[in-house]
């Protein structure tokens, strides 16, 4: 049993990295080359630093740099401590299950889709606006600019109310493995106030099991393109952005510059993980000397996080306004400044499939579907492998999984599609399937890796002794005991393959549009009717896996109870 785990442990290893780990580090070493000066293509003249000289020399390059800094370390900070601060607040209180239902909306949603809503809802004429337009007696919009402000204060905003629900769903379950009850009593019973209880406590222990997301949140963060294009300034852009457009440029020296603002974002990102990382040695260093001066009072701590708990809540009623605020849209046909709802509704936008979003929802299906199904029977190969070979989780493989999700998309991409051009695959759905699967493959197998390893053991066992072999233990007690998990990490999987921009658009080439490809182009200018068509339609898709990720066991599984109960 051992040696045949341990060869198909080899064989999903061989798949992961081959089919993972090698091509980002392949795309990578591309833009690398790039970046200093070597482009096969291009014939550049050798290695050099002309590249960095023209990057820092482009109109924009500090503050574009700027924006990324901000927007990008900012909202991570910033969805954190609300995140803290909600949980303070509503714990013990609302259950785990519960928790997710709430959050799941918001959670499902591709950051595309809750980026247009929100633009939707906090313009000048938006739909905000017009709800206040009465009690501030506004007659025409108010010359705010509330999206895409130089700032990028909506954009960072926005990075806020999407992350911060996924923030909010690790800290649960993270605090799930804390005695939080215990510490609470405890503390209060010496008399500390229940803020410096969860500073002091509480957190110290839930951070060691969250960090790892959090770095991932703001990896994404620092390396957005598709909500920087959508609420972020224009121009300059953020980084990110700005090295999107330089890749797309026909002036094909660009490509040099463009590298070289890759790799930088690259570096930033890495530069924000090992600040995380020193923001923590000097937390425990001043809460070492916060706990060793025994203060008992915590006024301030209490206060700080009631403040954040209750943003943490505007934050999520922002967003699940700017989900509706899409379908009011895709549904208007005249909505006239200041009136809060439509004068008047139309399924125009919705009647013309052959238009382009019958096409795109096509795409964005299918590949979703292709995409989940590759990435959840890799994920269970990979436990399956684990559970023959009686090996337990290494550190490796953990870093394997995460390795996608803490390196910049945009770092490695267009080196990838490089490599892709040579095998022939750019342009092909093939391409396109690869390229997304390298970003659903680690959520899937994050989301599925705790409940599988959480299995009663004695099920197999049990199996075992009455001769059933691997293959039918897991196809007849594994997967059906794990349908539930199963099923939702598809779902999320799925959800993670629909909100895929950039891995769409290279690998793409433009010729494989999809609702979140489309909705993109069409933010900068289209009429609302029809960009929120597509939005909705790209939230809708998540909302559908999610809903049968739900429901099917749940059909199955009353079936079983009454058959049990007709015996």
């Amino acid at each position: 049993m051992n040696h045949e785990g341990r060869a198909l442990r080899r064989i999903v290893l061989a798949l992961v990295l081959g089919g993972v780990v090698l091509p980002i580090l392949a795309g990578s070493l591309q833009t690398l080359r790039a970046a200093f000066g070597v482009h096969e293509a291009l014939r550049g003249g050798g290695y050099s630093l002309a590249a960095w000289e023209k990057l820092a020399s482009l109109p924009g390059f500090a503050t574009s740099l700027r924006l990324t800094l901000v927007s990008g370390v900012g909202s991570s900070v910033v969805a954190l401590v609300l995140a803290v601060g909600l949980c303070a607040l509503v714990h013990g209180r609302m259950d785990e299950a519960r928790s997710n239902r709430l959050l799941t909306p918001i959670l499902a949603v591709p950051h595309a889709a809750l980026a247009i809503g929100l633009a939707f809802l906090i313009a000048p004429a938006g739909w905000l606006a017009r709800l206040l337009a009465t009690l501030m007696g506004w007659q025409s919009p108010p010359l705010i600019a509330s999206v895409n402000d130089s700032w990028g204060a909506a954009l960072t905003g926005g990075l806020v109310v999407k992350e911060l629900p996924f923030l909010l769903l690790v800290m649960v379950a993270a605090l799930g493995q804390v005695p939080v009850a215990k510490h609470l009593a405890a503390g209060q019973a010496l008399g500390y106030g229940r803020g410096a209880i969860w500073l002091k406590l509480i957190m110290p222990q839930v951070w060691p099991l969250i960090r790892l997301p959090v770095l991932v949140v703001q990896a994404y963060a620092l390396s957005s393109v598709d909500m920087a294009i959508i609420l972020g300034p224009s121009n300059p852009p953020t980084l990110a952005v700005a090295v999107t457009r330089w890749l797309s440029d026909p002036d094909l020296s660009m490509i040099y510059p463009a590298s070289a603002g890759a790799l930088l974002v690259a570096a930033i990102v890495v530069l924000g993980s090992l600040g995380w990382l020193a923001a923590e040695r000097l937390a425990a260093s001043l809460g070492l000397l916060w706990l060793t001066r025994g203060q008992r009072g915590g006024r301030a701590a209490a206060g700080l996080l009631r403040f954040a708990g209750g943003t943490a809540m505007a934050a999520l009623i922002v967003g699940l306004m700017s989900l509706v605020v899409l379908v009011l849209w895709s549904f208007a046909f005249r909505w006239s400044f200041p009136a809060p709802l439509p004068a008047s509704w139309t399924l125009q936008s919705w009647a013309a499939p052959q238009m382009g979003w019958g096409r795109a929802a096509v795409y964005s299906l299918g590949l979703g579907v292709a995409v989940t199904a590759l990435s959840v029977a890799l994920a269970v190969a990979w436990l399956e492998a684990e559970d023959r070979g009686g090996m337990g989780r290494a550190g490796w493989a953990q870093g394997l999984i995460y390795l996608p999700l803490l390196l910049p998309q945009i770092a490695f991409l267009y080196g990838l599609n490089l490599l892709f051009l040579r095998l022939g695959l750019s342009g092909g759905l093939v391409a396109v399937i690869w390229a997304q699967g390298l970003f659903v493959f680690p959520y899937v197998m994050i989301a599925l890796s705790e409940p599988w390893r959480a299995l009663d053991p004695r099920l197999i066992r049990s199996a075992a002794s009455l001769g059933a072999g691997p293959n039918r233990r897991l196809f007849r007690i594994k997967l059906p005991a794990l349908l539930g998990p199963v099923l939702t990490a598809a779902a999320i999987g799925f959800a993670v393959s629909i909100a895929q921009y950039l891995p769409t658009l290279f690998m793409g080439a433009g010729r494989i549009a999809t609702l979140t490809t489309e909705a993109v182009t069409l933010s900068s200018g289209s009429d609302r009717r029809v960009i929120g068509t597509y939005a909705v339609l790209q939230a809708a898709l998540p909302f559908a896996a999610y809903g049968l990720a739900l429901v099917v066991p749940r059909l199955l599984y009353r079936n079983r109870r009454a058959l049990r109960g007709g015996y």
